[in-house]
């Protein structure tokens, strides 16, 4: 049961750790938003079909009813991905990866309410714990600043991200993980091709390696991995623990971008790392 538990865990947070690229990638890839997204998906969409084949992986819908979440979660996700890069132009690494990172408290609001379970008071104080360590990271607050508009796009990526985790919460227990990430990759590359009509596309070669980086890694791999431990941990659970995701985006920036984190980063993430422990040792005695 430890081992399982371990095993469980380790792949969250090596879903977590992938996932966290994006934000190096998102700052460093010079092209329109909407265009990136195209390419993640359309690229992840192919890496995932691939897989989904070698491993025999049964992609079809089960029921009718489940076209719906589908779709929607495929939505939001448009909707997450393209605010999050937003946030990430904006303003820097940091910052848009911690705005990201109000999503825990929403998930922990919300989630009696999407999926009828008893509301636990611990989630208020883990996620006042994400909340003060992400106003320590913070600079102030100036409504006609790049940073602040990228927060507020961060925040606004962060319940698109909540919603969508919610939603497909229902339908981790009847289909693969991997399954579910290629149909979200479907519908938004769907979703997303007339941005190929108006938007500049010229940097496509020169930056098709980063796009491809950014499919396999951030997206097939990282995001299957997160929505596998779905199947393990509660909504609030997974959310919480992937809170390391800013702590992991700021050290890649730092490295591939030469983003130096101040002293309010260290302090800020030290609160954030601290929920992640707390919640991994108190979700192993579940």
């Amino acid at each position: 049961m430890e081992n399982s538990h371990l095993k469980n865990l380790s792949g969250l947070l090596l879903g977590t750790l992938f996932i966290s690229t994006s934000g190096v990638l998102g700052r460093y890839i010079d092209m329109p938003t909407e265009v990136i997204i195209w390419f993640r998906s359309f690229f992840a969409m192919l890496f995932l079909y691939a897989y989904c084949r070698y491993k025999n992986i049964d992609l079809s819908i089960k029921k009718r009813k489940d076209y719906g979440p589908f779709l929607l979660g495929g939505i939001f996700m448009a909707a997450h991905w393209v605010t999050y890069f937003y946030a990430l132009k904006l303003s820097n690494v940091a910052l848009g990866i911690l705005s990201l990172y109000t999503f825990p408290i929403i998930i922990a609001l919300l989630e009696p309410i999407f999926l009828k379970v008893k509301f636990n008071p611990i989630y208020i104080l883990l996620g006042l714990m994400v909340l003060a360590g992400l106003y320590i990271l913070t600079p102030s607050f100036n409504i006609e600043s790049t940073h602040t508009k990228g927060i507020l796009f961060g925040v606004f990526s962060a319940f698109c991200y909540a919603i969508r985790i919610l939603i497909l919460k229902k339908q981790v227990a009847n289909y693969n993980g991997t399954m579910l990430m290629f149909y979200q990759v479907v519908i938004i590359s769907v979703l997303l091709i007339p941005t190929l009509f108006f938007m500049d596309l010229s940097n496509v070669k020169s930056q098709l390696p980063y796009l491809l980086l950014l499919a396999l890694l951030t997206t097939a791999i990282g995001h299957s991995l997160m929505l596998h431990s779905l199947k393990f941990f509660s909504a609030a659970t997974a959310s919480i623990i992937s809170s390391l995701q800013p702590i992991f985006g700021i050290i890649l920036a730092f490295f591939f971008l030469s983003e130096i984190p101040s002293m309010n980063t260290y302090i800020g993430g030290a609160l954030i790392l601290a929920t992640v422990i707390i919640e991994s040792l108190r979700s192993k005695n579940q």
